[in-house]
């Protein structure tokens, strides 16, 4: 099916969109202006939601708010947003009366008639999606980023040609119901996240795994050879397979060599890139993240783009982006640090011990692993929000602390930024890297990170 039999076979139908944001609402204007009957749904209130509830009335959609937005939906078809549950019990009611449910991701990929780029994993997705769209369009590509970032791409279908290159990220909750995979399917890596929705770990696994079930022999998929359950989806890869590795010498992919310098193995050539020093952003998993870029875009893309791109990028808001340096001390927001695994990756960035601002919405992830590097690389810990307790608990019962770093206990973020500029000194890095989702006091990490520049800017 191609779009304009799409878009025909939506003109009257009753389709109920979950959730009113930043990747629903385009998606609920078009679908209007194509002359479907469109029932927008959210969990919040008229006032939480602000002026886009008017404005998507205004232009026909009828609005379902509050507790039971989800219940008694009599519609043709449910869009659920990319970050609703599967399972959820009002949705398996809807498959069971025979309503389609589907996301406006999963409809993309069905019409879109460019080859397409999409990556998953725990940690680094955002970075690597925005390195390879860079990469192509240093090349002079077409190129439209979308999904999980937060642009819907539906709505642009109608512009996007065979010639041009689409590069997506994707969610686990994403990926959970696909049934198409794309050309290039990236995985940057796995590790225990957003177990307060998947029901266990092995459901999240298999979700992010599905990116690659249904590729082609044509299609090309790139691994992580350093994780071990990312090397473990290699017996199901179906087309060319790369990889990337920061530890060893690979004959199929980029890897990083002793001195420093990234490589590009293929077809029985090794391909010198650059050095790690011509990268401007900082950090390992940075490096790791060029890694997995130029495994996926070799034979797309020449060194010389690569090399623009790892010059020029400044990296991606809310990824250890340094905010200012006050009185010597220098302030850096991580706020895209949702996990354990993140804000490890954030740690090992810089090269000296850190004031650390930790805490946030529980997202039920084991925080043991990272107390050796908070132990190794924080200097004081600021504890806030539902998982303060955890955290600290975690710390001071592993046997190598011995009450170093300091753990203070505050209130909120507000009080993190004031005790910090209190007590760092000249030379002092203090980094906004929490371990933990937003959930327990903004909607997402972007507000978080954005409230955290604001105090810092104020100082």
């Amino acid at each position: 099916m191609d779009y304009k039999q799409f878009f025909e076979k939506l003109k009257g139908k009753k389709i109920a969109m979950c959730g009113i944001g930043i990747s629903n609402t385009p998606l609920i204007m078009n679908f209007l202006s194509k002359g479907a009957k469109v029932y927008a749904c959210d969990r919040r209130s008229r006032e939480l939601i602000g002026e886009v509830a008017d404005q998507i009335e205004n232009a026909g959609a009828e609005l379902r708010l509050g507790d039971g937005y989800l219940d008694n939906l009599e519609v043709d078809i449910i869009f659920r947003t990319p970050g609703m549950n599967w399972n959820l019990p009002q949705l398996d009611a809807a498959r069971k009366k025979g309503i389609a449910v589907t996301s406006e991701m999963e409809v993309f990929f069905d019409l879109c008639p460019a080859t397409i780029f999409a990556v998953t994993g725990s940690d680094g997705k955002t970075t690597t999606t925005t390195l390879i769209a860079k990469m192509l369009e240093a090349e002079g590509k077409r190129v439209f980023v979308g999904g999980n970032i937060g642009k819907p791409l539906l709505p642009e279908i109608e512009s996007i040609t065979a010639d041009d290159f689409v590069v997506v990220e994707l969610s686990s909750f994403q990926l959970i119901s696909m049934r198409k995979s794309p050309d290039v399917a990236v995985v940057t890596n796995v590790a225990p996240n957003h177990l307060d929705v998947h029901k266990d770990m092995d459901e999240y696994v298999e979700a992010k795994k599905n990116i690659i079930m249904h590729q082609n022999a044509f299609s090309r998929t790139v691994l992580n050879r350093d994780n071990a359950i990312t090397e473990s989806f290699r017996g199901d890869v179906r087309g060319q397979s790369l990889g990337f590795s920061m530890e060893r010498k690979l004959n199929n992919g980029a890897w990083l060599d002793d001195d420093g310098n990234l490589h590009m193995a293929y077809r029985n050539m090794d391909v010198p890139i650059m050095n790690r020093s011509e990268i401007a952003i900082i950090g390992d998993h940075n490096v790791a993240n060029y890694l997995t870029a130029i495994a996926a875009v070799w034979g797309y893309v020449g060194v010389d783009s690569i090399r623009k791109v790892a010059r020029e990028f400044g990296g991606v808001e809310h990824r250890i982006e340094f905010v200012r340096e006050v009185n010597g001390v220098k302030y850096y927001n991580d706020s895209i640090a949702s996990s354990p695994t993140r804000t490890i990756a954030g740690l090992k960035a810089f090269d000296r011990k850190v004031h650390l601002i930790a805490g946030g919405y529980d997202k039920h992830i084991p925080f043991e692993p990272m107390v050796p590097y908070i132990i190794d690389k924080v200097e004081k810990l600021y504890l806030c929000g539902d998982t303060a307790d955890k955290i600290e608990k975690a710390v001071t019962d592993n046997e190598n602390y011995k009450g170093n770093p300091e753990i203070i206990r505050v209130k909120d973020i507000a009080e993190s930024v004031e005790k910090a500029h209190a007590t760092a000194k000249n030379g002092d890095i203090v980094t906004l890297s929490p371990a933990c989702a937003s959930f327990d006091a903004f909607p997402n990490f972007a507000a978080r990170g954005n409230y955290f520049k604001e105090l810092v800017n104020k100082l």
